[in-house]
């Protein structure tokens, strides 16, 4: 992500983050590049929620949250950025009412219309990553192919009853596939929490490992899942590492120049 802004961190921050500077593998240069640094988050629902707070907790200085539904108590069993008394209210609003409870250091812009593909790629031009917990295979895809042609970092999962899955798309990473590459031209059909329903905490551990994912994208820290897809099934509280392949034929990345 490049090298951080040396600005001295403050009093505060360095009382609020004191636990992360503390790390040896994350530092006061960590933290920085996470206060310098621009996410966009995909979707507040049940994934985006904890994605969200955690990353304004953990200090990323800018978060963009793009979301047109309001909550509806239909949300609440999983959707942890929101309350009861939000029903009604537009996600990004109650979205980031909570992050400014946690975090009041956070710069929070809200998105609240609807984007199609040339509006998503110039707001993901000016991103460091796009973490996506949209529910639905063409908006997936969307955000996949707009990072690809912007060479845009993305974290991306789902979940569904028990199950769960993560995977990253780093533009660094020579022969490093895309969410495209795995599902192709992929159609929702029946596959989606409202059709099958979600345990409410495998959302929260889904959620969680993306916004872990996007803080080591902007660190450097540790080694990201880029290449591989985790599965996680809370039935047998199992976790799957899958090592994938790029698609030479894949439309998104396959003619991509590293």
């Amino acid at each position: 992500m490049g090298e951080p802004n040396m600005t001295a961190m403050s009093d505060e921050e360095l009382l609020r983050y004191n636990r992360h500077i503390m790390m040896p593998e994350l530092d006061i240069t960590g933290q920085q590049r996470l206060r310098d640094a621009h996410a966009l988050v995909m979707g507040l629902g049940g994934l985006g929620s904890p994605v969200a707070l955690y990353l304004a907790a953990a200090g990323l200085g800018q978060l963009t949250l793009v979301d047109f539904d309001a909550v509806d108590l239909s949300n609440l069993q999983r959707q942890i950025a929101h309350g009861t008394h939000d029903i009604g209210t537009l996600k990004v609003n109650s979205a980031k009412a909570s992050i400014e409870k946690i975090n009041p250091l956070i710069n929070v812009n809200e998105i609240s219309t609807e984007l199609d593909e040339a509006a998503l790629t110039s707001l993901i031009s000016d991103i460091d990553v796009v973490v996506d917990g949209t529910d639905n295979f063409k908006t997936r895809l969307m955000v996949n192919d707009a990072c690809v042609n912007t060479r845009t970092a993305l974290v991306s999962g789902a979940a569904i009853k028990l199950e769960g899955q993560i995977m990253a798309y780093d533009p660094t990473l020579e022969d490093g596939p895309c969410y495209r590459c795995l599902y192709g031209d992929a159609s929702d059909g029946d596959f989606n929490c409202a059709e099958n329903g979600v345990l409410a905490t495998v959302v929260g551990v889904v959620g969680t490992i993306m916004a872990t994912e996007a803080i080591k994208m902007i660190t450097g820290l540790g080694r990201n899942l880029a290449g591989f897809l985790l599965v996680f099934d809370a039935a047998s509280m199992e976790f799957r590492k899958l090592r994938l392949p790029r698609n030479p034929d894949c439309r998104a990345c396959g003619s991509r120049s590293d």
